[in-house]
């Protein structure tokens, strides 16, 4: 029987990219072909990153590109604008899509065996339209937590109830965004403020709104749904939503990091998904300090922050005397170069490290990290959850509120701090979570949950049972269609 071919496209974000490219690998490692769609624009910027064969792949492994329909950005290296790159996505994506499925499937002159199967972001949905004109299957992968998803799957109450838009901006700060939510199946004890940032807007048909409740709703149409989490950390939410809501089958399959590094080393595992070009000395830098005594600090890809706000963040941790080593992206101030106060450096040039990218998943697991300061993404979360790290949470956008919310109240092993930030709480937080007594609680729970994430992917734990479930289901799908 000639191969099964899975075609994998996630959302051209960084977060979406590697999240994506693990699932991928293990689809690989399983016997599948993968056929991976960047778009051009990111598809250079891992060239730039990695080196001009980064991407040459293998026979059963292979990148393609298609184009996100926006202009050259003036700097090739940065994160493009997420409301912009949505609006294209969903109106330009589709024909080049559609005609790359064309030449898959020209079997002759494309060397690969027809499509299979399409694997594509939840934010990726016009795939279903194509799938559907060439009757493949098409499970959607959402790279956010099932929390978050739930939440943005109700976007169309908040708009029902007149809760969005808002009707002015003081809505903000008059206290509506304390109140609680409670109609929202398997959500529990959350805040307005803790739903995804996307519904803060005073826009009547605000263009993200608008795009993230037709995404959402799309996703009935999928076959499956696939989430990067697992059974003990969101069961709450996983159990109401299966026995109310008329999804297709959900599919809880993660930390699928962990679930990755149980593979024998596999061909495919060498292949890389870092949008900048990683600084691999901070891992030189950790092996020097003791065990437990660093702070890392990453607010992700896309996450920016004001000059003032950066410079508050500095002072704490300078103030707080502790170690630290902090990923400052070249685009991580608004409109301008990051840069920092001369004396600040030179104050901690002994126990600061400052490095523009890094392998994250190792440095996490280094023993001398303790504490995680970070914008709540969800792959930085279950990477730190897995890791027994516990976390600051400082959540900037979309999903990270919401994820934020559930690592202070519901799982434990976070302190979020203010979104103005100010230096003191900087320096107060980092001091409680890496001396006091509830950073030892913190670091317990941490530590426990990052055993749930191991028994989960070890064989016979859910989400290792799962991915076999998914693997039958596309295999499946080719004994139909034959």
């Amino acid at each position: 029987m000639e191969k099964i071919h899975v075609v994998c496209i996630p959302y051209p974000v960084q977060s979406h990219i590697s999240s994506m490219m693990k699932l991928a690998k293990i689809l690989h490692f399983r016997g599948f072909q993968i056929t991976f769609v960047n778009t051009e624009f990111n598809h250079q910027r891992l060239l730039n990153a990695r080196g001009p064969d980064s991407l040459k792949g293998l026979a059963d492994f292979r990148f393609v590109t298609i184009p996100d329909g926006l202009p050259p950005p003036s700097n090739p290296n940065a994160s493009q604008d997420i409301p912009t790159l949505s609006m294209s996505t969903k109106k330009n994506c589709l024909e080049p899509f559609r005609n790359l499925i064309h030449r898959l499937n020209d079997t002759a002159s494309s060397n690969v065996p027809p499509v299979t199967c399409i694997v594509s972001d939840g934010c990726m949905s016009f795939t279903l339209q194509a799938a559907k004109e060439f009757g493949i299957p098409n499970m959607l992968y959402w790279p956010i937590s099932f929390c978050a998803f739930v939440c943005f799957l109700h976007f169309p109450n908040l708009v029902q109830k007149g809760l969005t838009p808002l009707k002015d901006e003081n809505y903000l700060t008059n206290g509506y965004l304390e109140t609680l939510v409670d109609w929202i199946p398997g959500i529990k004890d959350v805040r307005f403020r803790d739903l995804p940032s996307n519904f803060r807007t005073t826009y009547p048909n605000d263009d993200m709104v608008d795009f993230l409740i037709r995404e959402t709703r799309r996703t009935y149409d999928a076959t499956a749904l696939i989430f990067n989490t697992f059974d003990a950390l969101e069961m709450e939410a996983l159990d109401a939503v299966k026995s109310q809501l008329p999804l297709p089958p959900v599919y809880a399959i993660g930390p699928l990091h962990v679930l990755l590094n149980r593979i024998p080393l596999s061909e495919s595992l060498s292949l890389g998904s870092n949008l900048w070009k990683e600084d691999t000395k901070c891992l030189k830098w950790l092996d020097s300090k003791e065990p437990n005594s660093v702070v890392y600090v990453n607010f992700g890809s896309i996450t920016v922050t004001t000059t003032q706000q950066l410079i508050e963040f500095a002072w704490g941790l300078a103030n707080s005397k502790h170690n630290f080593l902090w990923i400052i992206r070249p685009d991580l101030v608004v409109g301008e170069l990051a840069s920092l106060p001369a004396e600040f450096i030179e104050e901690t040039k002994e126990r600061g490290l400052l490095v523009s990218w890094c392998p994250q998943e190792d440095v996490l697991n280094h023993p001398s990290i303790a504490v995680f300061l970070t914008h709540c993404g969800w792959n930085s979360t279950l990477e730190s959850l897995s890791c027994g790290v516990p976390m600051i949470c400082w959540p900037f956008f979309g999903d990270q509120q919401t994820n934020c919310r559930y690592l202070c109240n519901h799982w434990g092993v976070g302190m979020e701090i203010d979104s103005n930030v100010e230096r003191y709480e900087v320096e107060r937080l980092v001091r409680e979570l890496m001396e006091g007594e509830e950073g030892k609680n913190m670091k317990k729970r941490a530590l426990n949950w990052k055993k749930k994430a191991e028994e989960a992917t070890s064989p016979g734990g859910s989400s290792y049972v799962t991915i076999d479930k998914i693997v039958s289901e596309i295999l499946a799908s080719k004994i139909t269609d034959q």
